[in-house]
């Protein structure tokens, strides 16, 4: 959640078995793909090969202490005067359009 938040550099596989480092960009969203240039499969009858797309699946945290919670429910809070949350802003505008319409 952090990595996607705030950007930075994670491993992830390759298709050989080995490992390499990926910079995830600050506010990546999950399901969000990301491309490896010269990473995929070998290309028919060549010498290069096509790329390797990483999505991105961003993990919810779990146990989390008290201190935690309270960080979060500080940031959820701040997120919300804000509007920080791109998606749901998305949605819930598309909805109160919807809604104007209707009662029109």
């Amino acid at each position: 959640m952090g990595k996607a938040a705030l950007g930075g550099t994670i491993e992830v596989p390759t298709i050989e078995g080995t490992r390499t480092r990926i910079n995830i960009p600050a506010g990546t969203q999950s399901g969000q793909q990301l491309r490896l240039r010269g990473k995929g499969m070998s290309i028919l009858r060549s010498q290069a090969r096509g790329d390797m797309f990483v999505e991105v699946s961003v993990e919810t945290p779990v146990n989390l202490t008290d201190r935690q919670k309270e960080l979060l429910e500080e940031f959820d809070e701040i997120s919300r005067e804000q509007g920080s949350s791109p998606e749901s802003e998305g949605f819930f505008s598309k909805m109160k359009e919807i809604w104007k319409d209707l009662t029109d």
